[in-house]
């Protein structure tokens, strides 16, 4: 057997083999697979086919077998020969069009889609070239077909030509290395194939020699090269659950015994034996001995170069975990760390998508203006199922959740717990093609999923200390103003009485008053501003006043509310007040309470013009008393929000700035706490009191809604 024969054995075996047997793996999950798999599916069988009819013909032609027995057989394969040729490159364009469109993460152009049909054009050839090849007396396909070969030959080449520039391009925009690599590899493959089907077939290189015979056995060979395509994308994308690695070793190692001993062993023999005059069965065995103890570490030198190419999985992995490790502080945030953990592991495992949501941390900090309320709350019930997801992995102890309803419905496959010892905090949700997950890749998920619970837990301790610290610095700072306030209140309110009394006095004589009544009437409100505002200087340096009997919250929010009724009539301001609960609270909380409330209520009225609506709800919600006091005014604005809580701070001309000072320091005495929430109807401003209420006090004698307006 000669060299040619060899080649062309194996070649045409090993290309339909491979092709076919991929092609029916794809055929196995056809129905769902994408618009690019499907026609991915119908390249990988044609170019099978052709193989295979490649391999028959060869196969005859090395048997010696007579033409008149196998003459239906013979015309059977160049048909199968000719269309599976002819639509390969058909197939070839479409798919490098979608390969094309997906560089760019969009679905095909019009124009696109209309190139997509003319690919298919040059299967017209088919109603020609198939009729010839079963009229008059046999004659191999090239023969019966020469008029035909020049105007195929070019169409090849213009196709090889486009998916070179094709796969040259792509590479220019996708942005991994590997990945930049392989198309390039492909792209000057392409270009490589269509030479020598060029110089084979239309300029007829080597014609009648054996060089030609060579040339042109390459050039039908070269269309293995759309099997690596299939072979790169089916591992890059993970379209089936299959790791082709093995079966990529087996083939190899087959092929190259297949032609040692075919080529080698057998030629070899022959000349050792009439050289030497050795017993020719005698060194043949010899030889295959050889060969067999070479088979072992062949095949390991070949698993090991094969699993540095397929490390892919474990490289990501140590990727991962070391940029989370060593970037942690380049982070500006927990969300920012989470979206990098997404792109990456999503990109180098080949998901269609990757989730982490970490879960709702809740330090016992007061001071964190987070806009709670009930209506934000109802808005964020698009995230129910996630709590659900989260549920199930803390009851179940669960590290790994799939084929869980919820999930399908939401786009997603599995749900990774990301758990810490014993707590879960967070969910890492992966959609995939089922044919992705394979353990491989599971196992990286579920690996990378433990580091993501540990850089989570991190940057919640990060963040628990910091807010110590502020606090610790918070509660000093606030100590040192209260002192301060608590002198100059004591030493300014005495001398403010002594002036009160002295223009009362004056106001009772009538000649006095007749002749400075303005001035001493602007002298008593002046002293009462500013007795207002040395009682909110003691107020906000007193500590949590003593326990006292326990109330009815609804009596309190109403109580407060009454003192502000005739104030709201004069600035003609509608005064609304909402209760659907008297949970009864505590008498310290209870106090806490309506100096908070009655602040609020201060601010509100002044901040609300003549004809506007100051409106105040009270009702219970989860395990705590929420109250809402809302205004029509103008609002505060975003730059002001994180400082309108600091003692002093004002933007009015005439102001303490400490009423809201007062509302959280007093919430925070209570264990409750006070924030600022996004207005309704976007008008105006909106604050929250909440105070924790216990399960066992919950005593309500009235649940119809109080209105008092």
């Amino acid at each position: 057997m000669s060299l040619l024969e060899v080649l062309q054995l194996i070649g045409y075996s090993m290309g339909a083999a491979l092709h076919l047997w991929m092609g029916g793996l794809l055929w196995k999950r056809r129905s769902s697979l994408g618009k690019m798999e499907r026609v991915l599916l119908l390249l990988a069988l044609s170019i099978g086919a052709w193989h295979a009819s490649n391999l028959v013909i060869a196969l005859h032609a090395s048997l010696g077998l007579d033409v008149g027995r196998w003459t239906t057989l013979l015309r059977l394969t160049d048909s199968i020969a000719v269309v599976s040729i002819t639509l390969s490159y058909s197939f070839l364009l479409h798919v490098h069009l979608h390969l094309w469109a997906g560089a760019h993460n969009r679905p095909l152009k019009f124009n696109e889609r209309a190139r997509v049909y003319l690919t298919y054009t040059p299967a017209l050839f088919l109603f020609i070239a198939v009729p010839k090849l079963w009229t008059g007396d046999y004659a191999p396909m090239m023969q019966k077909l020469e008029t035909l070969v020049l105007p195929f030959v070019l169409w090849a080449g213009y196709a090889l030509l486009f998916v070179a520039v094709t796969d040259f391009l792509i590479s220019r925009v996708v942005e991994s290395a590997n990945e930049k690599s392989s198309m390039r590899m492909l792209a000057a493959s392409f270009l490589g194939i269509a030479a020598l089907l060029v110089a084979a077939y239309a300029f007829g290189v080597g014609q009648g020699t054996t060089l030609g015979l060579y040339l042109k056995t390459f050039a039908n060979l070269g269309s293995l090269l759309p099997s690596a395509l299939i072979a790169y994308y089916i591992y890059r994308y993970r379209y089936l659950e299959l790791i082709i690695k093995e079966s990529l070793i087996v083939a190899i190692f087959g092929a190259v015994v297949l032609a040692v001993y075919l080529f080698g062993i057998r030629s070899f023999g022959t000349w050792l034996a009439s050289t030497y005059g050795l017993r020719s069965g005698t060194v043949e065995a010899l030889l295959i001995l050889g060969l067999t103890l070479m088979a072992a570490p062949f095949r390991r030198w070949l698993e090991n170069r094969f699993h540095k190419f397929f490390e892919r999985e474990a490289t990501l992995y140590r990727d991962v975990v070391a940029r989370i490790g060593q970037r942690m502080g380049h982070y500006q945030s927990l969300p920012d760390l989470l979206r990098f953990v997404e792109e990456r592991a999503a990109q180098g495992l080949g998901l269609t998508r990757l989730r982490i949501i970490a879960a709702a941390h809740n330090p016992s900090e007061s001071d964190k203006e987070s806009d709670s309320s009930i209506q934000d709350e109802e808005e964020s019930k698009g995230d129910d199922w996630v709590e659900e997801i989260l549920e199930l992995a803390r009851s179940g102890h669960l590290s790994l959740i799939e084929d869980e309803t919820v999930l399908r419905e939401h786009g997603f496959h599995l749900a990774f717990a990301l758990r810490r010892e014993e707590r879960t905090v967070g969910l890492m949700l992966v959609a995939a093609p089922a044919d992705a997950l394979t353990r491989d890749v599971r196992a990286v998920l579920e690996v990378l999923a433990a580091q993501v619970a540990i850089a989570i837990e991190d940057y919640w301790l990060v963040e628990e200390n910091v807010r110590l610290e502020r606090k610790v610095a918070h509660g000093e700072r606030l100590a040192a103003l209260g002192r301060m306030a608590a002198t100059v209140a004591h030493e300014v309110k005495n001398p403010l009485s002594a002036i009160k009394s002295i223009a009362q006095v004056m106001r009772e004589d009538k000649q006095l008053a007749a002749e400075y009544d303005r001035d001493l009437s602007l002298i008593v409100g002046e002293t009462d501003r500013l007795s207002r505002s040395v009682t909110q200087l003691l107020s906000f340096a007193r500590t949590a006043p003593p326990d006292a009997a326990p109330v009815r919250a609804g009596e309190a929010v109403r109580a407060v509310v009454e003192l502000f009724r005739v104030e709201a009539r004069s600035r003609n301001i509608k005064l609304e007040c909402h209760t659907t609960t008297d949970e009864e609270i505590g008498g310290a909380e209870a106090a806490a309470l309506r100096d908070a409330l009655a602040n609020l209520l201060t601010n509100a009225l002044q901040a609300t013009p003549a004809g506007g609506r100051v409106r105040v709800e009270a009702g219970k919600h989860g395990e705590e008393l929420l109250i809402e006091v809302a205004d029509s005014g103008t609002g505060i604005r975003a730059e002001l929000r994180d400082r309108i809580w600091e003692p002093f701070f004002t933007t009015k001309q005439r102001g303490t700035g400490l009423g809201l000072a007062i509302v959280r320091k007093r919430m925070e005495e209570a264990g409750g706490r006070a924030t600022l929430s996004t207005p309704r109807n976007g008008e105006g401003a909106r604050f929250h009191l909440r105070l924790p209420v216990k399960a066992s006090s919950n005593v309500t004698s009235e649940r119809r809604p109080h209105l008092v307006a």
